[in-house]
Parts: structure tokens; C-alpha cells; sequence
């Protein structure tokens, strides 16, 4: 019975307050009464085996969403929610629908054609906020789109591969799953850093999700039946291999305002296929491309680690290059980035702007070009000298964006154990006069792809914080995006499966907010 409460203090100890519960009571054993009492059987460790076993099975048998994220420890030495209810401040910044996109916010990671980031509805405004976790097991979904019924579309991956699937939003359970090609063999990036047609796909016009193949494939999945009832189903698969060599990997893909589809490769290469015929057309930029597309009525905005582009088609289908702005790439690949050179998506601004960020030392800049020619507009460095770098898009605001700081972040290991990377999140405004840092918040988001609501004037952004109960806690936190004060914070879970890893902040039609974790899928509304 005393080592049986001895185990059961164990995890009550864990739980309440992390490794420092743990190592107290395995000091205690120093104490020979102590020691005497707790003496093992084999029977006793008989029991501990089974319980353990039985555990693990359940976990690792119903990673389909009927059970919560395992529960990680500091729970008692980490507060649950910060600061209060939030006043809606809407903004307004209008963003064209894409003809061959699902309506802007539920088509991809971006969540629209300019990877503005943005939605027009609001997302929770910390009013008695609720927390509910599915336990997917060790797979992350970084991708959620909306279907018009109202389901997730998620891309998830574990160590072997990428795999799409249907979830409900409201249990979160899965309701369908469609397995993709695993990644090819002898790669030399670790499974977490592996961008290989595993990060992102859209949701087209006809909620059908358009999914990039690790075999050189693009691939169109319906995410229903004739009759309306849910289901993942392949409907066209189209071989692009003459454009992408052997060795090579798609990355990203986007429409144009043709219904034509442009895709990125690993190794810097940039294609268009032709759905109605499977033409495929090519163009090899070099460099490497690690960001997903944005794209216009102009063609495609694609950065490399080297340059910026803007690429157009014939209606014969041919691809040439618009304009092409270097920019500095520094001189190493920072800690936090995934490649040596800018870590986003391009985002395109009303007024004819598009803004990345580069790999500048000791200051990384958001850097303003122009659309119709890719002349530098305006550049300004943010966050402090030797500590700044991103992996993430930028978020639009209309009149400026955006930019969080991830520098540190190379791996989940780089927040476990109650430590942090560095902090920081930037607003830079752009006028006639140039760019300006309006605001910087002191804010830890690792890896977050934030997100702002329109609706309600306030950015979502996926938080941690150094702890020496050596305890992370991970947040949802949103963020008066007119000055950069932290509006409120919701504990989301604690510890590495409550780690986002590079998935987007997401927020649904219904007002609530999901996050991908490394254990599944977490979901905050409020009350």
C-alpha cells in the first residue's frame, strides 16, 4: 500500500508541479525509513509493468480524437488564463476571392490568395475561455482548411510521412482518412525540419483538396460523397515528374486566376500544370524554396533563399520571370529557420505592396517591394542585434503587418524543461514616408503562424515562457494589434505535446480557435 501511494504521489507531483515534484520525492529516499517502507516485490513491479502497458495501449491504439492530449506536469505552478475579456477593434482591408479558392479563411494555411493571414470573423475574446484537446498521437497537423459543411481538412505528419484527414469540429474526432506516399528514403533532414509535400495543400472552389505528393504527384481529393456525406476520396492525380526531377520534392502549391496550379520545389524550381490537359510547364530559379506561394491576378509570388519573384504565364502555359529582387541573406542559417534565407511566405498589402522579411545580420528587416516591378519600397530591421530571425509569414494589418521573432527555435527540444527562445513580436507600419516599427511586444512565440481576426482587431499567437519550475506552458494569446498589449492568455497545456511546432494558429467560422500540437489538436472558444 506505501509504495503504491508513493508511485501515486509520483504523478500527482509530476502533474502539480513538474520535474522539481519528482526529484523531492526521489530524494526522500535517502531517508532509511523511508527507503524500508518503499522496499519492491516482484509482485508490486508485476503491477506497475501492467498498468504501464495498459496505458501505453490505450494511447497508442485511440490516437483518433476520443481522448485528450496527455496531461504534462506544472499544472499548479503555471497559471491558466491572464488578463481579461477582450473589446473588439475592427479593421478593415479588403483581399480579392480567388475564383478557384474556397472562401478566404478556410482554403489553406494562408488562408487566402495574398497569405494575408487573416480572417473576417472573430476569433475568442477570452470570455470564460474553454480548452479541449484530441489526442491524435505523435502526428501534427500543420494545415486546417473549412469545408462548406463546416468540416476540417487537415495535413498531418508523423516520422514516416504526410497523411490527409476529415475532422470533425466539434468532437474533433477523425471522421475520414486518406493516406499519401510516405517521404522517399535517405533524406537528410530530420522528420520535424522535412517540408517535403507535407506542410501545405488548398481547398479549392469545389471543397476538393488539392495536395502536393512526396512521389512527384498533384493529386485532387474530394471531401465528400455525391449525397453530402463526409469522406475523403481521390477524384484526379497528375504526374509532374518532367518538371521535377528525381531527387527533387514538391513543397508548395497554389491556383492561379486561370484554374491552372503553380507549384514550388525543394531545390528551387517552379512549375504550372494544366488541369485540363496535365500539361506541365517548368522554369528552375535555383536556390531553394522552403515557403509556401502567394498568389494574384499577376501570377505567383515565390521567394527563394536567395531572391524574390514574381512569375507569369502565357496562355500557352509558358513561365517566365516578371522581376527578381535579391535580398540580403545573410551569412549562415540562422537558429530558428529552415533554410539560409528569408523564413516567409510572401504576403501581397493593398496599394501594390508585397513584404517578406531576409536573413540580414545582426537585424533582420521586413522588407516592402513593390508588385508591378519588384522595386524596393521600404526595409526596416526589427527585434534586438543578433537575436532575430522568423519561419513564419508575416500577417497582414492593411496598412502594414506583422513579424514574430523566432530566433532559437531548432527544435522542440528548444522549449522543453522550462526554457525559451527569444522573444519578440513586431507591428511595422508602411507610408509614403517608408516603414516604421509602430509597436514590439515582449511575447515568446516560438514557432507560432499567427493570425490576426478582422472582425475583432486582435492577433492570435502561440506562446511559451522560461519557467524555473522548468515547467512549459503553452498559450493562446491574443494581442491588441493597435498597440501590441497583451489582451489575454489561455493555457492551452504543458509540456513537448502541447508544442505547436510550426502549425498555424487557425480560427473557425464559429468563433473559436484550433492549434496543431505535437500530441493532436487543441481547441479554445469562449464560455
Amino acid at each position: 500500500m506505501k509504495r503504491t501511494a508513493f508511485l501515486l504521489l509520483l504523478l500527482v507531483a509530476w502533474l502539480a508541479i513538474g520535474v522539481w515534484g519528482i526529484a523531492g520525492l526521489l530524494l526522500s529516499l535517502g531517508i532509511p525509513a523511508v527507503r524500508r517502507g518503499l522496499a519492491p516485490s516482484w509482485r508490486f513491479a508485476g503491477g506497475v509493468l501492467a498498468v504501464l502497458l495498459v496505458a501505453t495501449a490505450v494511447v497508442v491504439v485511440l490516437p483518433d480524437g476520443r481522448l485528450p492530449i496527455p496531461p504534462g506536469p506544472g499544472l499548479l505552478v503555471t497559471p491558466s488564463y491572464i488578463g481579461g475579456r477582450a473589446t473588439p477593434h475592427p479593421l478593415t482591408m479588403p483581399v480579392p476571392q480567388h475564383p478557384f479558392l474556397a472562401p478566404d479563411g478556410r482554403s489553406s494555411m494562408h488562408d487566402d490568395a495574398w497569405a494575408t493571414d487573416t480572417y473576417t470573423w472573430a476569433g475568442p475574446l477570452g470570455r470564460s475561455p474553454e480548452v479541449d484537446t484530441s489526442w491524435f498521437g505523435i502526428e501534427e497537423c500543420a494545415t486546417l482548411a473549412f469545408t462548406s459543411a463546416g468540416d476540417l481538412v487537415a495535413m498531418c505528419g508523423d516520422v514516416h510521412g504526410p497523411t490527409l484527414h476529415l475532422i470533425d469540429p466539434d468532437s474533433m474526432e477523425k471522421l475520414a482518412t486518406f493516406d499519401l506516399p510516405d517521404r522517399p528514403g535517405g533524406r537528410d533532414k530530420a522528420p520535424w525540419e522535412d517540408l517535403c509535400a507535407g506542410a501545405y495543400f488548398y481547398l479549392d472552389n469545389n471543397d476538393r483538396a488539392v495536395v502536393a505528393t512526396t512521389d512527384r504527384r498533384i493529386l485532387v481529393v474530394a471531401t465528400s460523397d455525391a449525397a453530402g456525406h463526409p469522406g475523403l476520396s481521390q477524384v484526379a492525380s497528375y504526374d509532374v515528374s518532367g518538371a521535377v526531377p528525381q531527387g527533387d520534392c514538391l513543397v508548395a502549391l497554389m491556383p492561379d486566376w486561370d484554374g491552372r496550379i503553380w507549384f514550388g520545389t525543394e531545390q528551387g524550381r517552379v512549375g504550372l500544370l494544366d488541369p485540363a490537359d496535365g500539361a506541365t510547364t517548368g522554369l528552375e530559379l535555383g536556390g531553394a524554396i522552403a515557403n509556401s506561394l502567394a498568389v494574384d491576378e499577376r501570377g505567383a509570388y515565390v521567394v527563394t533563399d536567395h531572391a524574390m519573384y514574381l512569375l507569369v504565364a502565357s496562355r500557352s502555359g509558358r513561365v517566365s520571370i516578371a522581376w527578381r529582387t535579391a535580398y540580403d541573406r545573410g551569412s549562415e542559417q540562422k537558429p530558428g529557420q529552415l533554410s539560409q534565407g528569408s523564413g516567409t511566405t510572401p504576403t501581397v498589402l493593398p496599394g501594390g505592396l508585397v513584404a517578406i522579411t531576409d536573413n540580414a545580420e545582426p537585424r533582420m528587416d521586413v522588407v516592402v517591394l513593390g508588385t508591378s516591378d519588384g522595386s524596393e519600397v521600404c526595409t526596416v530591421p526589427v527585434f534586438e542585434a543578433g537575436a532575430s530571425d522568423t519561419e513564419n509569414s508575416l500577417v497582414s494589418v492593411g496598412d502594414g503587418v506583422v513579424v514574430e521573432n523566432n530566433y532559437g527555435y531548432s527544435s522542440p527540444l528548444s522549449a522543453t524543461l522550462g526554457r525559451a527562445t527569444t522573444p519578440g513580436i513586431a507591428r511595422v507600419d508602411v507610408s509614403v514616408a517608408g516603414c516604421s516599427v509602430a509597436w514590439t511586444s515582449d511575447e515568446v512565440a516560438p514557432s507560432s503562424v499567427p493570425k490576426v481576426s478582422l472582425r475583432n482587431g486582435l492577433l492570435y499567437v502561440y506562446t511559451t515562457r522560461a519557467s524555473r519550475w522548468l515547467v512549459n506552458a503553452w498559450y493562446l494569446t491574443a494581442i491588441d494589434v493597435r498597440n501590441g498589449r497583451t489582451v489575454f492568455s489561455v493555457r492551452t497545456g504543458t509540456g513537448v505535446l502541447s508544442n505547436n511546432h510550426y502549425a498555424a494558429v487557425t480560427l473557425g467560422p464559429s468563433g473559436a480557435a484550433y492549434i496543431a500540437t505535437l500530441g493532436g489538436l487543441v481547441r479554445v472558444r469562449d464560455g
